[in-house]
C-alpha cells in the first residue's frame, strides 16, 4: 500500500430530493441508496464505500434536511447530524437555479459551523438554463470559502469524476477502513427491506408511503431452491392497511411482484417473497417502535 494512500469520510447532505442518493449511487456504481421522485424516500445513514488503487472514499448518504414535525424525523435528523459530525468532509448538495434557496443558507450556516472542509455540488445542471450557473456560483462563493464549487448531474454523471477528485484532495493521508473490495457495511436484509419501501413509494401516493415502514421478519437461504423471505409491512391505521392490500389484494401482490425483481436482480439468485400488512398505531411516534423497526432512537 502506497504510503499516500488517502481515506476518509464523506457526509453527503442537503436539502430532500436534492439528488444525494442519485449520487451516491453512481460513484459507486452501486444500488446503496433506494431513489424515487418524491422527497424524503431516504431514512437512514446509509454508508457506501469507495475504493481505488490509492484511496477509499467512506460516503454517508443522509436523508433531507428539515424542520422535523415527529419523532421518526427527528430520529432522521440525528442520523443526518451525526454523518456530520463522524465526516472528514462534507459534500453539501444545491439545485441550479438563479439564486440560494433560504432553505440552503440556513443549512449551509449549520455545516460551516462543524468546521469541516465543504465542496458545494450544484447538482441538475442537465435540466437548467446553463447561463444561470456561473452567477449562482458567484452568489454562492459570497457566503462561504468553499473548498470546491463543482456543477454536476448526479443523474446524467456529468462532472463526477471532478467532484471525485475534489473529495480526494480533502481526505486525510490514512488506512483503509474497510476492505477494499465491499461496497457497503449493511447486511442483505437492509437492502430487501428498502426495495420494497421503494416499490410502495413508487405504488401509492399521499401519505401512504410516509406512514410505512417494512421489517424483514424471515431471511433463509436455500441451497437448490429459493431464498424465502418474509417482510412485514407496518402502517398506521386500518383504513391504510386495506389501502396497501387493495382490493381482492392486488395491490399487494403488485407490490410483491415488482419488489421481487428487484430483489433478485440485486441479490442474484431466485426468491420467494411473503408479505404481510400489521398496523401499529403512530408507530412514527413511539421510540420503541422505532426502535423494533431499526430506527435508531
Amino acid at each position: 500500500m502506497s504510503d499516500n494512500f488517502k481515506s476518509g469520510y464523506v457526509a453527503v447532505v442537503g436539502q430532500p430530493n436534492v439528488g444525494k442518493s442519485t449520487l451516491t449511487n453512481n460513484l459507486l456504481k452501486f444500488p446503496l441508496s433506494i431513489t424515487t421522485p418524491k422527497p424524503q424516500t431516504t431514512r437512514h445513514r446509509v454508508l457506501g464505500i469507495l475504493s481505488g488503487d490509492d484511496f477509499q472514499i467512506i460516503f454517508l448518504d443522509t436523508p433531507g434536511l428539515i424542520e422535523p414535525a415527529y419523532l421518526l424525523q427527528k430520529v432522521m435528523m440525528r442520523a443526518a447530524q451525526n454523518a456530520i459530525n463522524d465526516a472528514d468532509v462534507i459534500l453539501f448538495m444545491v439545485e441550479g437555479g438563479l439564486k440560494p434557496q433560504d432553505k440552503d443558507l440556513a443549512i449551509l450556516k449549520n455545516l460551516i459551523e462543524s468546521g469541516k472542509p465543504i465542496i458545494l455540488a450544484i447538482n441538475k445542471i442537465d435540466i437548467v438554463d446553463k447561463k444561470n450557473i456561473l452567477p449562482l456560483i458567484d452568489i454562492y462563493r459570497k457566503t462561504h470559502d468553499f473548498s470546491d464549487i463543482i456543477p454536476i448531474s448526479a443523474l446524467e454523471g456529468e462532472n463526477l469524476s471532478d467532484l471525485q477528485s475534489a473529495v480526494l484532495k480533502n481526505i486525510p493521508i490514512g488506512h483503509p477502513f474497510f476492505p477494499t473490495d465491499e461496497v457497503t457495511e449493511h447486511p442483505e436484509r437492509f437492502f430487501v427491506s428498502e426495495i420494497i419501501r421503494e416499490k410502495i413509494f413508487e405504488k401509492y401516493s399521499d401519505e401512504i408511503p410516509y406512514s410505512t415502514a417494512v421489517v424483514i421478519d424471515e431471511f433463509k437461504e436455500r441451497k437448490g431452491g429459493k431464498d424465502y423471505i418474509k417482510a412485514r409491512i407496518i402502517v398506521e391505521r386500518d383504513s391504510q392497511k386495506a389501502i396497501i392490500i387493495g382490493k381482492g389484494g392486488k395491490a399487494l401482490k403488485s407490490v410483491g411482484q415488482l419488489a421481487r425483481k428487484e430483489i433478485e436482480k440485486f441479490l442474484d439468485r431466485p426468491v420467494y417473497l411473503e408479505l404481510w400488512v400489521a398496523v401499529r398505531v403512530k408507530w412514527r411516534k413511539k421510540d420503541h417502535f422505532l426502535k423494533e423497526f431499526g430506527y435508531e432512537g
